[in-house]
């Protein structure tokens, strides 16, 4: 793909990302790896087992480097950016959305949705306001005041949907959203995606189901932590 990164939201251009095990011994995750995300790609990321898509997802969300190459978030060379930029990126420029939740356990649902406010100084009514209002788009307005462990698994990411979109994010990451759901809360999950795509999110999904990538509207194949095939969605086809 040509990445001129001209009115692009994210640019990747030549990644490698090269983990040292020791004793002489290297893993090369990712390989001259070039993409272009543009704002309000709906992306799916799929590939076998140590293909990189975790890596991949890792060095777009700013939670790792890569060994060379060039990174480019809304203009910016990420390599240039001290922790402190780079932490203030991944706190308002992009919302992170888990397998496993990571919601805090003894914290009720407006509280886990708040704290990234908390963390970008917002005043203690409006965080209230925000996180209320954003709960409510989720479907989880009369959850407010319940623990996970008094929620679904299906509840439990819809509160981590909210607390990614809080911050009105540049872009959203979601690894493995639905890995921990059934069929029927699974397809409820992409359907709020579905329309966050749709009010103009940009959205990136890692996930090894063709039927959450068939979601979305393109489709990104990862092979030996090279790009096999990046290509639009049309119709319904088989992944495997």
């Amino acid at each position: 793909m040509n990445v001129s990164g001209d009115g692009a939201l994210i640019v990747l251009e030549g990644i490698d990302k090269t983990y040292d095990m020791g004793k002489a011994h290297q893993v090369k995750a990712l390989v001259d790896l070039t993409m272009r995300v543009s704002s309000g790609d709906y992306i799916a990321i799929m590939g076998p087992s140590g293909s990189g898509k975790s890596t991949l997802m890792n060095i777009i969300g700013c939670l790792d480097t890569p060994t060379s190459g060039n990174y480019i978030f809304e203009g910016r060379e990420i390599s240039d950016c001290s922790e402190d930029e780079l932490a203030h990126i991944r706190n308002i420029k992009i919302g992170f959305v888990f397998q496993v939740y990571n919601l805090l356990p003894r914290s009720p649902a407006l509280a886990n949705v708040e704290l990234p406010l908390i963390y970008s100084g917002v005043p203690r009514d409006e965080r209230k306001q925000r996180a209320t209002e954003t709960l409510t788009a989720v479907g989880m307005g009369e959850r407010v005041k319940h623990k996970p462990s008094e929620l679904s698994g299906g509840e439990r990411q819809r509160v981590a949907i909210a607390r990614a979109l809080i911050n009105k994010p540049s872009i959203i990451l979601a690894d493995e959203p639905t890995g921990n759901l059934d069929t029927k809360t699974s397809g409820e999950i992409m359907a709020i995606f579905d329309r966050l795509n749709e009010e103009g999110n940009t959205i990136i999904v890692v996930t090894h189901d063709p039927e959450i990538a068939e979601h979305t509207k393109r489709l990104v194949l990862l092979r030996d932590g090279q790009i096999q095939s990046d290509e639009e969605i049309k119709s319904r086809r088989n992944f495997s």
